[in-house]
């Protein structure tokens, strides 16, 4: 008899089994659809343009297709959902990222390899609005900060995954590597296929006096959606450039770089559990303000200082907070939206709309600048600094501005 968690308690603050299952499969979601679909190929691409499978700006585009995926699923997710149920929708697009490792072990042609990379984002996309809010809504709320952390522990579990599976899968060829990569995904997905609770969270029923405060709340939401594409401008730097800035820009060599970003990736791993462990003591939105501070002097100290430990420092929080910051986001909505389920769901897909589309522009803004600007490293950190000093002074104001609502209220 398989556990099926259709039902998992909010009354208590423990997490029974059936709470412990559906966290479990929420990590192998996160792994599959983003740890491993999105931060898996970035070690492979070396392989596929030495193995003259695509050139190198073939490679690149190929790249891009599972971001402008992403794209399509953060919109998508809901919808799809709506119409299949949480679980039903979960199932296939885990079932859809598994096959298109599969299928990219097949190198037919640039419109095959770029259907299937285009179709693993549209999928991881839609598993990152779903994931959480098909779970947490069932989780004991003094728990919630823990239960998304663990939940996209898998970001981060990819990203080290991508310096240390990567390489050892392609001492046997790059179809055994993209091969390894879909049985590892088909293993999760059968770890994870009993864990996502069988029915969508109920209905909200919400109080005239929540709908006042709900109306509130929509200023506060749309400066977190600002806030969040600012975060994306502040992290693509250090996510692009990082290991470039140690080998090549302060002349260091490629094997520290790799060491620097083998710390980012175990920083990753952690940032999750701790940023939501953190945000059950003190609040989500009081830790994603100060999340929003120390990734700004992070950046700012890529900028500033070539001193090893100051680097090193850096990478720790910026690494911490590229996985850290989701659940601090998702948690700061449900703040915002408390009691309806279905304006949480809605705003954690605008969210990640938002920061997935600034990330997009992120990549390819930062790409041309430096470009012409004669690779100018500090300048890029600078302009991401900037954006998360934007996104912390633009937290200021909203509270500034809700305390005087308040005030006249």
């Amino acid at each position: 008899m398989s556990a099926t968690p259709s039902a998992l308690p909010s009354t208590s603050n423990s997490l029974d089994a059936h709470a412990i299952f559906a966290t479990l499969a929420g990590l192998c979601g996160s792994l599959v659809a983003i740890g491993l679909a999105r931060f898996a190929y970035t070690p492979l691409i070396p392989s596929l343009i030495q193995a003259h499978w695509f050139t190198s700006s073939q490679a690149v585009t190929l790249g891009a297709a599972n971001f402008a995926g992403y794209l399509i699923g953060a919109l998508i997710g809901r919808p799809l959902a709506s119409a299949l149920t949480n679980r039903r929708a979960l199932r296939m697009l885990m079932v859809v990222v598994t096959a298109a490792f599969f299928a990219c072990a097949y190198p037919l042609s640039v419109s095959w390899f770029f259907f299937w990379r285009l179709l693993s984002g549209i999928s991881g996309g839609a598993i990152m609005v779903l994931v959480a809010t098909s779970i947490l809504p069932h989780i004991p709320a003094p728990r919630r900060g823990f239960v998304s952390g663990m939940i996209f522990l898998g970001l981060g579990l990819g990203i080290a995954a991508s310096g240390t599976l990567i390489p050892r899968l392609l001492h046997f060829g790059l179809q055994t590597a993209w091969t390894g990569l879909g049985v590892l995904a088909l293993v999760l997905t059968a770890v994870s296929w009993f864990g996502w609770p069988s029915a969508n969270p109920p209905a909200p029923v919400v109080a005239s006096h929540d709908a006042h405060a709900h109306g509130h709340g929509n200023l506060r939401l749309r400066v977190l959606y600002g806030q969040y594409a600012a975060n994306a401008l502040g992290l693509v730097p250090a996510m692009v450039l990082l290991v470039d800035y140690v080998a090549r820009g302060l002349g260091r060599g490629a094997a520290l770089g790799a060491n620097y970003w083998v710390l980012y990736g175990l920083a990753a791993i952690v940032g999750p559990v701790i940023c939501g462990n953190v945000a059950d003591r003190i609040g989500f939105g009081r830790a994603y303000r100060i999340g929003l501070v120390l990734q700004g002097v992070a950046v700012a100290l890529l900028a500033l200082s070539a001193n090893a430990y100051v680097l090193a420092a850096a990478t720790v929080i910026l690494g911490m907070f590229t996985c850290g910051i989701v659940p601090l986001v998702l948690g700061r909505v449900h703040e915002l939206v408390p009691h309806d389920h279905v304006e949480q769901r809605a705003a954690w897909s605008r969210a990640t709309t938002a920061f997935a589309l600034f990330q997009a522009i992120g990549g390819y803004g930062y790409s041309y600048l430096f470009s012409h600007t004669h690779n100018n490293y500090a300048l890029i950190f600078a302009c991401g600094a900037t954006a998360l000093a934007f996104a912390f002074v633009a937290d200021l104001a909203v509270a500034a501005v809700a305390k005087g609502r308040a005030a006249k209220a």
